[in-house]
């Protein structure tokens, strides 16, 4: 056991540690509020379902040493996408709707990343305004109903006996994320490109499609995420998603995956979904402010930053 434990490297495990940590931690002084109550564990895993959608492409983003800051933008007008499409046409077309609007946010950002070569955090946070404001623009800011049950049950919803539906989706995304990232000859290339795009080019790897992919598929799970919300949420607003994409960025680092590239896990990105989502659940029992949790969650992105760079050296 004593042997066991001198080889775990808890450094490069840190979320799961922290996972436990704080588990234990809230376990102890928030048990009388409820928070190992078995609905409030699977109301965390519900609220870190989304973040694990988004943040399952957003793995492979970092790790080819991109960022992606428009997620939770185009979540948000993925969801009135689909709304509308729904309210007019039907729950295909309404499907079909949101997912052009993550293929056309992330043709625009792959083809300026990868073709054009300017820096993803210029290109995403252009892409961040253009989506929320043309979401505002076709809504008035107003909130889109969906009636649509059917629609409101598979896309996050529903609940199969106790269990939500939510959580299948996260549970698909992240088998599909992990084969990907250690199975498959993308995931490779995509670290490969992460840790030094010049000898990837050399070794015969397509660097501009690999980053290129990356950031289409990073919206396109956002755009799925936005229908998530909606489903969720029954209706569309341009809000759904707001700062989403620190939530997802932190849970990525935090999970393991370099800020610098090179290095991912979506297994760790899932754990630190969860840890965020765990830590926002124990505040609000806790019964901290709004501004109080920004600040608390803040304070964990930058020693989630620290962490990586430490890793890093």
């Amino acid at each position: 056991m004593i042997t066991t434990l001198k080889k775990f490297d808890f450094r490069k495990n840190i979320v799961y540690v922290g996972v436990v940590l704080i588990f234990i931690f809230f376990s102890i002084f928030l048990s009388s509020k409820g928070f190992t109550s078995g609905s409030n564990l699977l109301n965390i895993l519900r609220q870190s379902s989304i973040i694990v959608v988004m943040a399952m492409a957003m793995t492979f983003v970092i790790g080819a040493a991109e960022i992606d800051l428009s997620v939770g933008s185009i979540a948000g007008l993925s969801s009135v996408c689909t709304a509308m499409a729904i309210a007019n046409y039907g729950i295909i077309p309404g499907v079909l709707a949101g997912l052009a609007v993550g293929i056309m946010c992330g043709f625009v950002n792959g083809f300026l990343v990868a073709f054009a070569r300017i820096p993803s955090f210029l290109v995403t946070l252009a892409m961040m305004g253009v989506a929320v404001g043309i979401a505002q623009w076709i809504t008035a800011s107003a909130p889109q109903p969906i009636l649509n049950q059917s629609y409101n049950f598979i896309f996050g919803g529903g609940d199969i006996g106790e269990f939500p539906v939510l959580i299948i989706w996260a549970l698909v995304f992240l088998v599909f994320g992990v084969l990907v990232l250690s199975r498959t000859r993308f995931g490779k290339y995509t670290l490969a490109v992460g840790a030094n795009p010049i000898a990837a080019n050399y070794s015969g790897i397509k660097v501009p499609r690999i980053r290129f992919a990356v950031m289409m598929a990073s919206s396109v799970c956002a755009a799925i995420a936005g229908m998530l919300y909606a489903g969720r949420l029954q209706s569309g607003r341009y809000q759904w998603g707001n700062g989403d994409e620190m939530n997802v960025i932190a849970a990525v680092i935090l999970g393991g995956t370099a800020l610098s590239g090179g290095r991912g896990s979506a297994a760790g990105a899932a754990a630190g979904a969860v840890l965020m989502a765990m830590i926002n659940n124990g505040l609000v029992l806790a019964g901290l402010s709004s501004p109080q949790q920004q600040v608390v969650r803040g304070i964990i992105i930058v020693l989630a930053v620290v962490l990586a760079k430490r890793s890093d050296d």
